[in-house]
């Protein structure tokens, strides 16, 4: 397991335009630690340390310790995050603050593995109708993702959450009826573009209720 990323950070005494302009000079940007128990803090953190953190495999969902000095260290993970619509750099963000052992709701991809034996089928096709799930789990623990097993599934039979297995300290928080994948079969007439059939027009020919 990779070494948890510790970010360093400044309490902000001052906000307004001009703070920000300060920030923004010295490579940081604003941010809001709330949750934990305690009271919500304005800090500042580089703004590189952030990027890079929302860059990893995990991204949002990457658990880091935010080090503020006379504040101390916490475990905190991206909450909320405002971009900049021309420059698309971070601007803003709020971190999510939380003890040990507390669970919190976080957003998994599901990557489906194997190959259906019911595709063997003529005409018939995979569909995955979730590609993300929402977990609910210690941020620390959170997968990169779920992996689905599709080998035994057969034409016109679906995969639910119900059937989904995952890890002790994970919990599913979807109907557990939807559906995540099935085999559906798609005959040729489906395929096949529905064009309406259209008389051409011939440049400078009037149209007939017009010639008469």
């Amino acid at each position: 397991m990779a070494d948890k990323i510790v970010i360093k950070g400044e309490v902000r005494d001052t906000r307004g335009k001009n703070e920000n302009r300060r920030l923004r000079v010295a490579g940081k940007i604003p941010v809001v630690v709330y949750g934990g128990g305690s009271e919500s803090l304005a800090a500042a953190a580089d703004l590189r340390a952030l990027a890079a953190v929302l860059r990893t495999d995990s991204g949002v969902n990457s658990v880091f310790s935010l080090d503020i000095p006379g504040v101390g260290i916490n475990d905190v993970i991206f909450q909320a995050r405002q971009i900049h619509p021309i420059t698309g750099r971070l601007i803003h963000a709020d971190l999510r603050r939380f003890s040990k052992g507390e669970k919190i709701e976080m957003t998994v991809p599901v990557v489906l593995i194997g190959t259906a034996k019911g595709l063997e089928v003529e005409g018939a096709v995979l569909s995955q109708a979730m590609r993300e799930v929402k977990v609910l789990c210690e941020p620390a623990n959170t997968p990169d993702s779920i992996e689905v097993d599709v080998s035994d599934l057969d034409a016109g039979h679906s995969l639910h959450i119900s059937d989904l297995k995952v890890g002790a300290g994970l919990e599913i928080i979807e109907d557990a009826e939807a559906v995540v994948a099935s085999i559906v079969s798609i005959s040729e007439s489906d395929l096949e573009p529905q064009l309406e059939t259209v008389e051409p027009e011939v440049a400078g020919e009037a149209p007939a209720e017009e010639a008469e």
